[in-house]
């Protein structure tokens, strides 16, 4: 004998629970598997039946005594059930009509008479065939708890059915006349709304006592899901009734305003509205909150003031790019021709920009990158932003943050103010009309704050790629997506820009041009954008490359090329008058012709020293308009030891003199220099161009240079220029601005510059034409400085 497994665990063996259940009516009899369907015992039911073995099952019985046993399929999806895939307590069941249908399957009514077991499979080969075994219903013998179950059974059950509605009265009554508490569970277990494997446990529960008290749980529940369904039910209800009711009325209005001739009515407007906002593809959120706002509009009289706002905020809402997106154009071979086409040089920038590129093409999910140009004005920073947007055929927009001191430029304004409107940031994305532009933040360097807050901190959510993707602006409230923005910033002075803000950014500098850059740019690019500005031909002027040359040199000294440009559009001007005039035909312009068109030279080309010269040395300075040399002056007079500083110096450039004057003390005895100088002369230092503000520390060797000059009387040699920070040791200390410095001292005429050790690093940035030309000497202390830069002593010393 086998002992077979049934659902939920309950059957063991032979036992129930505790109690032992006894069999009766052994017999064999043909099985029928039902799917998704369980037989209670007196329970009455029309079956379909169009499987082959149930089929046969069938009809054997009907040759026996009518009788076959019932039972569920565990899993619905089995077509063809073994014994593992049924349950092994079922429902001995009678035959009661059969009708065979033209789609060939058989229809049958089948009566459910008393719960049975299968003992054993006997034959499976054209029908299912087992030996069952009746299982008797036990009995608790206390008829008093029965009648109490009873009677809750069927009050729990009256109040289901009055909830559901789907049992008829007739059901109803019918229960209520059941006197045997077995037939009653089984009766009302037929009618509740349970799962096979849930109705399979209330027919494998022999128990009387237990079964009833389970049907009550299940009613209960029933009764709970019953009501909340309900409750439901009622707000849908009430929901769908306000909707038809606006509806109803927005259609009344319509009809209304049709016949009045009211076509531009605020109707029309809501109307206009609503379709802009189904058009515009917002967020969930959002839409929502538009829909909202449109409801206020919509009622709101037309002459509040109010209502203005509202409308403005929803218009505001519908024109930003919520999802609208282009496609970037992957092609780093394209980019390269693109960058190269608009700028002469910038290698590393353009390096930068398809190294983008090509981890975009791979990755197809790079965050926008924020990067950062520094450098003088001049050098091309925002041109290049919008040749970086042209490469990979995006919109572009700029915003010039020069001067922005109200953090509402950045965030906007909140509604509650007159007058309100979104920040920057929002309104050049309107302007983009998608999610991915170049965004160019010009000029960021140049922020300032006061009471009214800190735009730069303001900043911080914009550039930061782990917060823009939900960029909060005050005006419209909802965050706002910037995470696919590629951000590009330009500054003069990376110095002046907050830390927290310059930490979100990736700096590329891009230093001055050389005069060979120059040279390559005014001819490739400014020329022939100033002839055709000019209306002139390549026929009608030529512009020799040695007037250029002499263009650079003597009338322009910047570190980038619009005032070659200003000088270069005038030589096309005066060209264009005698053309015009009829004096020429056509005009070469030489470098003997310059001086006729623009006047006499403006600078001088090479700053360096004629001669050799006591208590002077030329130091390299950075500025925010690139490199330039400074000449720093001493000079000694018979006192009481005061040291002067002049020359417009920032406290940073005098504690430098400071501090090479306190080293030239500790040093008198190494330095041949008097021990009592500092009680019998007083010192002077200046640095001329006294209207211009001079700060840093790169100007310490240099200072100290000629103080011990002008003390020993050693002349500073002319062709040397030097920049480094010094100590209270004598130490050199390292420097920024290398490129900018050196090409300043290449412009000046100089042969050697002094570098300290550290910054050796620094010169393969320099272009190669520099390098050529100037010889650099690290040193790590001020002696190396000294031997280097000091010639011999004078001879009246």
């Amino acid at each position: 004998m086998y002992d077979y497994p049934v659902a939920a665990g309950i059957l063991k063996t032979d036992y129930w629970g505790c109690c032992l259940v006894s069999e009766q009516n052994t017999r064999n009899i043909p099985l029928l598997p039902l799917r998704g369907l369980l037989v209670f015992p007196t329970m009455v039911l029309h079956l379909d039946v169009g499987r082959e073995k149930s089929v046969q099952a069938l009809e054997q019985s009907m040759v026996d005594d009518s009788e076959i046993f019932l039972t569920s399929q565990i899993d619905l999806s089995v077509d063809e059930p073994d014994e593992e895939d049924m349950y092994h307590i079922g429902t001995l069941a009678k035959v009661k009509q059969m009708l065979k249908l033209p789609n060939g399957t058989i229809r049958v009514l089948v009566e459910g008479l008393e719960r049975a077991k299968i003992k054993r499979f006997l034959d499976q080969k054209d029908y299912f065939e087992i030996e069952m075994a009746v299982l008797n219903e036990e009995e608790n013998g206390n008829d008093s708890e029965e009648q109490a179950l009873m009677r809750n059974v069927i009050e729990q059950f009256e109040q289901y059915v009055n909830i559901s509605k789907k049992v008829s009265n007739e059901t109803l009554q019918s229960v209520q006349d059941i006197a045997q508490p077995g037939r009653l569970a089984d009766i009302v277990s037929s009618h509740l709304p349970l799962k096979v494997s849930e109705k399979q446990t209330l027919l494998e529960t022999v128990n009387v006592r237990d079964r009833l008290m389970r049907i009550l749980e299940i009613l209960n529940n029933e009764k709970e899901v019953l009501g909340l369904e309900q409750k439901i039910g009622q707000r849908v209800k009430k929901s769908m009734e306000k909707t038809q009711k606006e509806y109803y009325l927005r259609e009344q209005m319509k009809a209304i305003q049709k016949e009045l001739g009211d076509k531009e009515g605020k109707t029309g407007e809501v109307e206009e509205l609503r379709e802009k906002i189904e058009e515009a593809t917002m967020p969930e959120n959002v839409e929502e909150k538009a829909y909202k706002e449109l409801d206020r509009y919509e009622k709101m009289p037309s002459t509040s003031a109010e209502s203005s706002v509202i409308r403005n905020y929803i218009e505001w809402l519908t024109q930003l790019p919520w999802t609208e997106e282009t496609t970037d154009r992957l092609d780093i071979n394209n980019a390269q021709e693109i960058l190269d086409e608009d700028h002469y040089g910038l290698d590393k920038v353009k390096e930068r920009v398809l190294e983008y590129l090509a981890v975009q093409e791979l990755t197809q999910s790079l965050k926008g990158p924020i990067l950062c140009l520094s450098g003088p004005p001049g050098v091309g920073k925002t041109s290049l932003a919008r040749s970086v947007a042209r490469a990979l055929e995006r919109k572009f927009v700029r915003i010039s943050l020069g001067g922005v001191r109200d953090e509402a430029e950045i965030r906007g304004h909140r509604r509650t103010y007159v007058g309100a409107m979104p920040g920057r940031i929002i309104q050049a994305m309107k302007k983009a009309g998608s999610i991915n532009p170049v965004f160019l933040l010009d000029e960021i360097d140049k922020m300032a704050s006061d009471f009214r807050g800190d735009p730069s901190s303001a900043m911080l959510e914009v550039l930061d790629p782990e917060q823009n993707n939900a960029f909060s602006d005050h005006y419209i409230e909802e965050t706002y997506d910037l995470s696919k923005v590629m951000f590009i910033t330009t500054a003069n002075n990376v110095s002046a820009i907050p830390e927290p803000l310059l930490d979100r950014m990736e700096i590329i500098s891009i230093a001055g041009y050389t005069e060979i850059e120059k040279q390559g740019i005014a001819k490739g690019y400014l020329l022939p954008k100033q002839i055709k500005e000019h209306g002139l031909t390549k026929g009608k002027i030529q512009v020799k490359d040695d007037a250029l040359l002499k263009l650079i040199r003597y009338y322009t000294r910047e570190a980038g090329v619009r005032s070659l440009e200003r000088e270069i559009a005038t030589v096309c001007r005066k060209a264009a008058k005698k053309i015009v005039s009829g004096e020429r035909k056509r005009v070469i312009v030489t470098p003997n012709t310059i001086e006729e068109m623009l006047g006499k030279p403006k600078f001088r080309y090479g700053q360096a020293e004629d001669v050799d010269q006591i208590g002077a040395a030329t130091g390299l300075a950075y500025t925010t308009g690139g490199g330039n040399t400074l000449s720093i002056e001493v000079s000694l007079a018979k006192g009481k030891g005061e040291l002067t500083l002049t020359g417009k110096l920032g406290d940073v450039m005098k504690e430098s003199a400071q501090a090479a004057f306190s080293y030239i003390r500790s040093r008198v005895d190494d330095l041949k220099i008097e021990p009592d100088f500092y009680e019998k002369y007083d010192i002077h230092i200046h640095v001329p161009e006294g209207a211009t503000p001079k700060d840093g520390p790169s100007a310490g060797i240099t200072m100290a240079t000629a103080l011990i000059s002008a003390l020993t009387g050693r002349k500073v040699k002319k062709e040397v220029g030097m920049t480094g920070e010094i100590t209270l040791r004598g130490r050199v200390l390292p420097i920024g601005g290398l490129k900018e410095k050196s090409m300043s001292a290449h412009r000046a005429g100089l042969k050697k510059v002094i570098i300290p050790k550290e910054n050796e690093k620094d010169l393969e940035d320099i272009p190669e034409s520099v390098r050529e030309d100037l010889m650099y000497i690290t040193v790590s202390h001020l002696d190396e400085v000294l031997k280097h830069a000091l010639g011999e002593e004078h001879e009246g010393q």
